[in-house]
């Protein structure tokens, strides 16, 4: 049974990660909210990951943040508060997580750091200048750090289009919405988060030891075709 840090597991795909992972692993969640259910497996420390001290632990074999932003203006409305927050969140915020629990890490079994970032990195979507910008920080942090942790630790990170989460609630909040963004997709879908959370749960296990310093485009075929 392996430990594995969650950083963001109280809601969306954090929270499917959580479902997934627990029944076979220990589960130590950081979240500004307490997770809807509990478990023997799991640990809870209430903390904001961009104010407050991170816990001290004991041990890990993996981590996974997941805290994200969506936050699509026009670069005209952009502002550079705009930019340094979204910059805060999915790289600083990971950063800071890295560096306080690589210590446990180096002494894991097969540990593996777990990230993400977005289809906009690799797409040019308008309105995504910002969450563009700081998800192609967190790439660049996934490949500079597969090669610096290499062989102790794996990085690699999720790059996920739209999925059905509250984060993402404001680009499905209606059906005519819903039907825009899954005929945009060549599979004539969108994620849900439990399809996330089972890759997650791939690249966290022994199965991909041979995996590290890429990032996964889970696109419903959206980067990938044009159809």
């Amino acid at each position: 049974m392996k430990t594995y840090i969650l950083i963001g597991g109280s809601k969306g795909i954090g929270y499917a990660i959580l479902k997934t992972l627990i029944p076979h692993n220990k589960i130590v969640n950081i979240s500004r909210t307490k997770p809807e259910f509990e478990h023997e497996n799991l640990t809870h420390y209430t903390c904001d990951v961009l104010k407050d001290v991170l816990p001290e632990l004991d041990a890990a074999d993996g981590l996974i943040y997941c805290p994200g932003s969506i936050n699509l203006k026009p670069i005209s409305r952009l502002n550079l508060e705009d930019f340094k927050n979204d910059f805060e969140i999915n790289v600083l915020g990971a950063v800071n997580a890295i560096q306080t629990y690589l210590p446990l890490l180096k002494k894991g079994s097969g540990s593996s750091i777990l990230l993400f970032s977005t289809v906009a990195s690799k797409l040019g979507m308008p309105f995504h200048a910002s969450i563009a910008t700081a998800k192609s920080g967190v790439e660049g942090l996934v490949k500079s750090l597969g090669a610096e942790l290499a062989p102790t630790i794996r990085i690699n990170a999720i790059a996920p289009t739209v999925t059905n989460t509250d984060l993402a609630s404001k680009l499905l909040r209606n059906d005519k919405m819903i039907e825009n963004i899954t005929d945009r997709h060549p599979l004539k879908k969108f994620l849900n988060p439990e399809e996330v959370a089972g890759m997650a749960a791939f690249l966290l296990s022994d199965k991909a030891a041979s995996l590290s310093g890429q990032i996964f485009k889970m696109d419903c075929g959206i980067v990938s075709f044009k159809i």
